[in-house]
């Protein structure tokens, strides 16, 4: 989360932060030397105190670094937790208005505490929508290296067309020629911000693409926005996960 975020926004970032380490350690580690990785893919992740002031300008590192030290500080051994356990703390940079549920982004059964919630005032956040613009044959040749059955007939009215969307407004499944994706798939294929995106075939196929992340959680912009209102972390973190307790470890 960004250091110039409203201070109850990355209080609320900070307990995320520690709920998603402490459920890591609490379901039982994947790895056989520690609790949790430092590879985002993976885990969450960690950048060391000089990495981190060594990209702030010298105007920033001093004032930046104390904000961040009083979100932790100020919010000590506070996690997130339901029925009396940590929750699994998903968070992102943008839902672009609506988060989503866990299952239309990974399978599997929803957690009770991850519904989908709308968020006002990400709007403004406009560094978050994105363009993508391919040729048909870029195209073609990224969803071939995925689906090598793939064959797109480009004199077909609609050679590609969004057939069915996730309660929060994300595409959820995509016809493409003799073959249908996911959303997610495409957001992985395309190399996509997000999978709220719409389609315009032309000459070029372009993406437009609003928010950035998975969309399940806590949306880091949408946390700001709350706290530039005056919420305050607990008020935040209530909004983005459901009927949940903030508790000391």
């Amino acid at each position: 989360m960004p250091a110039n975020f409203e201070i109850e926004a990355l209080k609320a970032q900070a307990i995320v932060a520690r709920t998603y380490t402490a459920y890591k350690m609490y379901k039982g580690s994947k790895h056989e030397n520690a609790d949790i990785c430092d590879d985002s893919k993976c885990c969450q992740a960690w950048i060391s105190k000089e990495n981190r002031l060594a990209r702030w300008n010298e105007a920033e590192k001093e004032n930046n670094w104390n904000k961040i030290e009083t979100a932790v500080k100020e919010t000590s051994g506070k996690i997130i937790t339901y029925n009396g356990e940590p929750i699994n703390a998903f968070f992102h940079s943008n839902s672009g208005g609506t988060t989503e549920k866990v299952s239309n982004v990974w399978g599997g059964t929803d957690y009770p505490y991850l519904q989908s919630v709308a968020t006002s005032g990400e709007d403004v956040y406009t560094q978050y929508s994105s363009n993508i613009t391919l040729t048909k044959q870029e195209f073609q040749e990224k969803l071939q290296a995925a689906h090598p059955e793939i064959i797109i007939d480009w004199n077909e009215e609609n050679p590609i067309q969004i057939t069915e969307y996730t309660e929060s407004g994300r595409v959820k499944t995509l016809k493409v020629g003799n073959i249908n994706i996911s959303g997610v798939e495409a957001r992985t294929i395309f190399g996509l911000k997000s999978a709220k995106f719409s389609i315009e075939v032309g000459e070029n196929i372009s993406f437009n693409v609003v928010g950035y992340g998975h969309g399940v959680g806590l949306s880091q912009t949408g946390a700001d926005a709350m706290a530039k209102t005056g919420a305050t972390a607990e008020q935040i973190i209530n909004h983005y996960y459901t009927d949940v307790k903030i508790e000391n470890i």
